[in-house]
């Protein structure tokens, strides 16, 4: 049976049925997550002043596939009462009201036009395809006689929903920047004061740009990444939807996925995971970078580039694991232009999901952004830090060879750097000299700090990926004699974790230690 009403197929914005079909095809997937309570809220806010919506997220946190869930719940063109009797939008009091009862006007502002690459050109496809579409559907509505759109979609005595996205997709790829206002002015005019509109929802990456003493969109009411308390939990998959995922798969542990993917926080603190991410893992049944492939992570080096004095301690702690106390008030925005000072790159970061940020608090979130800051600091633009973990290689084969000298010399050499914080000012500074001088191998084992194991807290663990590969334990003491660590490691028997880990298998002992007199480091390695 065809789900398609009437000769709306014809349309390209207009009542068509693409989102309906993009949709049944998200739910009939195999890790498919339920977000249609969202439809909820956005009930309560058709024909009403609420009724202007703009949720901005960063790249692969589900924007695509709410406005295909909001464009095949309202639009007239289909019959997705099938779909949707099955979610969880079919329980609220307000599902049959709205379901299938609207016109609906569906753009994706990333289509550029292929008659020319001006500012002009992208505006006028947008322009004709809408006046093409009215007057396929209103017989009497002959678009040369109008002045603009809004007077001719007036004409249709009718009502719209209005769903965009990627409604910055100018702002987000510089293009068109001379024109970049009079798009705003655009979107207002069809959109600001209008009767005929009976809901406009429009999503994206960065928020709505403002200049002068507001924005060409104030209607609109904003909920981003940073500040949104109303459709958090509709944007990534929670805790309990990923543990929920992993129960079906029963392949990957949530522990691993957690370890990968976890560390984002919305305004209210719920924990929020790449959703894309989640289910390549789960898909392929092993975790890796996805959402990181799928973009230009290359922006992780190119903004950290724009302030490198102001922002590298900062960064090197966060490489470290460490979180940065700041206060972040507001985003970053459309039409910005390039983040100049420390607060404006961490915003914008904050924006594309590269950092997370909760409470005052600024930390990469997840193992998998995590490689791509390491990869960022090893261009040579970072000066000494590229450096570091360049011979991060170095100190990884010299620890399982047993060479002592190696391992003394290169934390010698970190600790010589003109980076204040590695100058061991405070007690978690030689935390942070240990963890860049063996960030390199994070790529073959799962490193731990403050592991519980034994009888105690281990300083650094190195669980290996490789079956080949020998794990290693990390203690660190200041002022104290090596065999001091090694007699901890031993009395305290670290090992037992690795024992029961792979029986039989043999374990190192390293012990690193600071003389704060000599300022020297000694090194002491053993077989357990």
């Amino acid at each position: 049976m065809s789900n398609v009403r009437g000769d709306d197929t014809l349309s390209i914005y207009l009542n068509t049925n693409k989102p309906f079909e993009n949709y049944r095809e998200l739910v009939n997937e195999e890790y498919f997550v339920d977000k249609s309570s969202m439809i909820t809220l956005l009930n309560q806010r058709i024909s009403t002043k609420s009724k202007y919506i703009c949720v901005t997220r960063p790249r692969r946190f589900g924007k695509s596939s709410a406005v295909d869930m909001i464009g095949a719940y309202y639009s007239k063109a289909v019959d997705s009462k099938e779909v949707f009797d099955n979610l969880n939008i079919s329980n609220a009091a307000t599902y049959m009201e709205h379901l299938n009862k609207y016109n609906v006007i569906s753009i994706s502002f990333n289509a550029i036009s292929e008659n020319g690459n001006t500012y002009d050109d992208y505006i006028k496809m947008i322009r004709d395809t809408i006046k093409k579409d009215i007057a396929q559907k209103y017989p009497h509505i002959i678009p040369d006689e109008y002045f603009n759109l809004s007077s001719m979609l007036y004409d249709t005595k009718d009502k719209f929903i209005f769903i965009f996205d990627e409604w910055d997709y100018i702002f987000s790829n510089n293009l068109f920047e001379e024109n970049q206002n009079d798009f705003l002015e655009f979107l207002r005019n069809l959109l600001k004061d209008q009767s005929y509109v009976s809901l406009a929802y429009m999503t994206g990456v960065l928020p709505i740009k403002k200049y002068s003493s507001g924005s060409a969109l104030n209607m609109f009411d904003e909920f981003t990444f940073l500040k949104d308390r109303t459709f958090d939990e509709y944007f990534g998959f929670t805790e309990d939807e990923v543990i929920k995922l992993c129960n079906k798969n029963k392949n990957i542990s949530f522990k691993e996925l957690e370890s990968w993917y976890n560390g984002y926080l919305t305004a209210k603190g719920i924990k929020v995971y790449n959703p894309r991410s989640v289910v390549k893992a789960l898909q392929n049944n092993y975790c890796e970078s996805y959402w990181t492939n799928t973009g230009a992570m290359d922006e992780v080096a190119e903004y950290l580039k724009y302030n490198i004095l102001e922002i590298r301690d900062d960064v090197i702690e966060m490489v470290t694991g460490e979180e940065i106390d700041i206060t972040i008030d507001e985003d970053f925005r459309a039409g910005q232009g390039v983040p100049r000072n420390k607060e404006e790159i961490y915003s914008a970061m904050i924006v594309l999901g590269f950092l997370s940020y909760h409470d005052g608090y600024l930390k990469i979130p997840n193992k998998e952004l995590m490689k791509e800051f390491e990869k960022a600091l090893g261009d040579k633009s970072f000066g000494y830090v590229s450096e570091i973990i360049e011979n991060s290689k170095k100190m990884l084969k010299a620890t399982v060879k047993g060479d002592t000298k190696t391992v003394e010399a290169i934390l010698h050499d970190i600790h010589n750097s003109e980076i204040p914080i590695l100058q061991y000012n405070d007690e978690n500074s030689l935390s942070c000299v240990l963890t860049l001088a063996y960030i390199s191998a994070r790529d073959i084992y799962r490193v731990e700090r403050e592991e519980k194991t034994g009888k105690g807290y281990a300083d650094f663990t190195f669980h290996p990926r490789r079956k080949k590969d020998i794990p290693f334990i990390v203690e660190l003491k200041k002022d104290e004699l090596p065999e001091a660590a090694i007699d901890q490691i031993r009395k305290k028997e670290y090992v037992e974790k690795f024992r029961r880990e792979d029986e039989g298998k043999k374990v190192l002992a390293v012990a690193i230690c600071y003389d704060s007199k000599s300022k020297e480091h000694r090194c002491k390695i053993e077989e357990i």
